[in-house]
């Protein structure tokens, strides 16, 4: 049966992970257009952090954090056609509250989890499956024998990218901050791993390239890798930014790029998943790799919802290799 209060991580004001409180909420109801959802799993995403500290603004306080949950639908609200009560679900996009054991969504933008696919695996991956689609398939032209580098390649978006990349014909070169993480990239199939703390990754790059350097490099860390991510560009390469979690990158002058006609881009997946249409291609092509076993997306952590300070620390540290989930 369901609890008779539900529950929530909610924020009050910006802060370190223990601005996190666990508190009770009233259960709401589906409005026109939306699902009420039961979450069973709660994806952790390290955008998450960034709302939490004040990097990025959330509506109003009490927030409740959040981006992406799978669970069942328990109420269904006008307007809303193709979902029933019953169905699993799964969702990776604002508006923020998944940290919760039940909430109202869109219904346009929650797809149906496929039998075989657990909520667990749904959860850890779809905002990352869907993420890395895009930046495989869509956001720079990439093909067979191309070499690429990704930096923090053993996070959970990281280890899907390799994977899947490896797959593609692609080769991966990964970054990463210590010898586990080295071991965990590898193993995803990246064909190099550099330990970017000791070693000029750039240069390094180059090297493993025959001087020329990579046709793209997917850059999530932000200010201490942005200058040297376009040095490891082969000509006309593209340096694809879309985090940065060590800060925002320093003002780049364009005519940087100009000595090898480099591309910069920050894509961000909800402009390549606006509309129905684009949402359910990315997932369908998620859940066929997932299904044919060409990616591994079962979570390596799993926390409780009480759990949710924790969890935050051990994101933030970023001593966690692979995905994590909240278990409701």
């Amino acid at each position: 049966m369901p609890p008779a209060t539900e529950r929530a991580a909610r924020i009050h004001a910006y802060g370190p992970p223990e601005t996190l409180r666990i508190e009770s909420i009233d259960k709401p109801a589906p409005g026109p257009g939306e699902l009420l959802i039961r979450h069973t799993a709660i994806g952790l995403n390290f955008v998450e952090v960034y709302f939490r500290r004040g990097t990025f603004p959330v509506p109003a306080f009490p927030a409740v954090l959040g981006n992406e949950g799978a669970g069942v639908v328990e109420a269904v609200g006008a307007e809303v056609d193709g979902f029933a009560i019953g169905d699993r679900v799964v969702y990776a996009d604002g508006p923020l509250g998944a940290y919760a054991t039940v909430r109202t969504y869109p219904a346009d933008r929650m797809v149906r989890i496929p039998d075989g696919i657990s909520d667990r695996q749904a959860a850890a991956s779809f905002l990352r499956g869907v993420t890395a689609r895009m930046l495989l398939k869509e956001v720079t032209p990439l093909q067979a024998g191309d070499t690429v580098l990704f930096h923090a390649a053993a996070g959970g978006l990281g280890l899907l990218f390799a994977q899947w990349a490896t797959a593609l014909g692609i080769r991966v070169i990964g970054t990463v901050s210590n010898a586990a993480k080295a071991d965990a990239a590898r193993r995803a199939g990246c064909v190099e791993v550099i330990d970017r703390t000791r070693v000029d990754f750039a240069a390094e790059t180059r090297a493993l390239t025959g001087g020329e350097g990579g046709a793209a490099v997917f850059d999530s860390v932000g200010r201490d890798t942005f200058r040297a991510s376009l040095d490891a560009l082969r000509p006309r390469g593209t340096l694809v930014a879309f985090g940065k979690a060590s800060g925002d990158p320093p003002p780049l002058d364009p005519f940087l790029l100009a000595p090898k006609s480099l591309h910069v881009t920050w894509p961000i997946r909800p402009t390549y998943t606006e509309g129905r249409e684009a949402l359910e291609r990315g997932a369908a092509d998620l859940f066929d790799v997932i299904a044919r076993g060409v990616v591994d997306v079962k979570p390596r952590y799993v926390y409780a919802l009480d759990e949710i300070v924790d969890a935050h620390r051990d994101m933030e540290s970023r001593k966690r290799v692979g995905a994590a989930v909240l278990e409701v």
